[in-house]
């Protein structure tokens, strides 16, 4: 039986990317000098591990495929950190709303480009 999934993210500034995240609430572990370097992060039930890409800039499903999240974070208190994000400076690009397939969820943007989807279904 699955239990958990965390997310890879690849990015062209690990670093960055983690600054990020741990101005939001995320904390981090950091594995730069193993033989596959990447940072861990890590906030209440979700992980999502960096990895270095290749690229200089990473490309959003959105731009690659036409649309879709790159993540989805499940929560019940969306308000709450919907108004902790916007208080934060953070990029929301949809706020909270029901969404034709009813779930609840607002979206935001990550330093790297990428959508972010937090919500539940109703």
């Amino acid at each position: 039986m699955f239990t958990h999934c965390l997310q890879i993210f690849p990015s062209a500034d690990m670093n960055r990317t983690a600054e990020f995240y741990e101005s939001i609430g995320f904390r981090s572990v950091r594995y730069l000098d193993s033989e596959e370097p990447h940072i861990c992060l890590y906030k209440d039930q979700i992980e999502i591990v960096l990895i270095k890409s290749n690229k200089e800039c990473i490309e959003p499903n959105r731009e690659i495929h036409g649309y879709g999240y790159d993540a989805y974070f499940i929560t019940e208190n969306q308000e709450e950190i919907e108004k902790k994000f916007r208080e934060l400076g953070v990029k929301i690009v949809r706020p909270l709303s029901l969404t034709d397939y009813n779930n609840k969820e607002f979206v935001f943007e990550d330093i790297d480009r990428r959508w972010i989807a937090v919500g539940t279904k109703q």
